[in-house]
């Protein structure tokens, strides 16, 4: 399947995850670590990304950021780049570090930058780094220590996220650590890992009640955020817009296309799929190929197989423009 293009803009919020190579290690020890930390910080300084939350595991590490003026490719580029060199130097190794291509999702910042910030800094106790939530407040290696100030640094945005949690910063803080408790027993939330109609509607069963009224719905894997905003992300980026449906959905639906535009046409079925060039069929040709495309997003390869012809026929006929149409 083909990479989805990045969708980012200076000052998107992104949930970064990145991993080991075949799931290695990222660090080996303290040392490593703290030339992780360094590496980001010094980097999200001088790029204006700013960070909200952020830890490093042993293979993976998650951050949850807002891109800045220069994009979020170039500074994952950076990041990643100089630090799987001195990594790689200090440990007599070759290779790719990390897997050649990170996770970020778009986030919808007003639904889901709390749970977000929670989830990022649970990270340590779900994989058992570190005992209990105690454990986790001293923890150097993620964020929550900063935010309940046993760590310092001058790099993440401390004081914007306790603002999610309260005007002053003792009760902020009591708040936001409250709130951190109750997430402990959420376990992993598979939901707000990817995006999608999964994700924007808080789980299947939402979106399974959804299907029930045979509402449209939008989804998509690089945003995290209701239907709404991951239309409006698409949107803005350009990027094709695509309806979700169960396979029998998407079966039923093919086949409403199929009838439809043959019967327009006055034409059979069996006729569309004999190759003929006859002027009615290419135009039902033409109509049907485009719906299956543009509604549910069917492949080249499938509505060739549907259609009787071959993938380039399809590509051609896609091409065409919409004066070649109504010819």
């Amino acid at each position: 399947m083909p990479r989805q293009a990045r969708l980012d803009a200076p000052g998107t919020l992104h949930h970064v995850i990145l991993r080991g190579i075949e799931k290695r290690r990222i660090v080996d020890d303290d040392k490593d670590r703290q030339n992780f930390v360094t590496r980001l910080g010094n980097l999200a300084k001088e790029t204006k990304t700013r960070i909200y939350a952020w830890s490093l595991m042993t293979n993976h590490a998650h951050l949850l950021l807002r891109s800045g003026p220069p994009g979020l490719p170039t500074f994952m580029r950076r990041f990643l780049t100089g630090y799987a060199v001195t990594y790689n130097l200090r440990h007599h190794r070759h290779g790719h570090l990390f897997q050649n291509r990170y996770h970020s999702i778009v986030c919808d910042e007003e639904v889901y930058f709390r749970e977000l910030v929670r989830y990022v800094h649970l990270n340590p106790l779900r994989a058992h780094l570190v005992g209990n939530l105690s454990e986790l407040d001293r923890y150097p290696w993620g964020g929550h220590s900063v935010l309940m100030g046993r760590v310092s640094n001058d790099w993440q945005e401390r004081d914007e996220v306790l603002s999610w949690f309260g005007k002053r910063e003792g009760g902020a803080r009591r708040a936001y650590r409250k709130y951190v408790a109750e997430g402990i027993s959420q376990g992993r939330r598979p939901e707000l890992v990817g995006g999608g109609v999964v994700r924007s509607y808080g789980g299947w069963s939402a979106v399974l009640s959804l299907r029930k009224t045979q509402e449209r719905i939008s989804g998509d894997q690089r945003v995290l955020g209701t239907g709404e905003f991951v239309e409006r992300v698409l949107s803005e980026s350009g990027g094709p817009l695509r309806v979700r449906f169960t396979p029998q959905e998407r079966s039923k639906r093919i086949e409403v296309i199929l009838k439809e535009e043959s019967q327009k046409g006055k034409i059979g079925y069996e006729e569309l799929r004999m190759g003929s060039r006859r002027g009615e069929i290419s135009r039902a040709r033409l109509e049907i190929a485009q719906r299956l495309v543009r509604e549910l997003g069917v492949s080249l390869a499938e509505v060739a197989r549907l259609l009787g012809v071959s993938t380039s026929a399809i590509s051609k006929i896609l091409q065409r423009s919409p004066q070649e149409k109504n010819k």
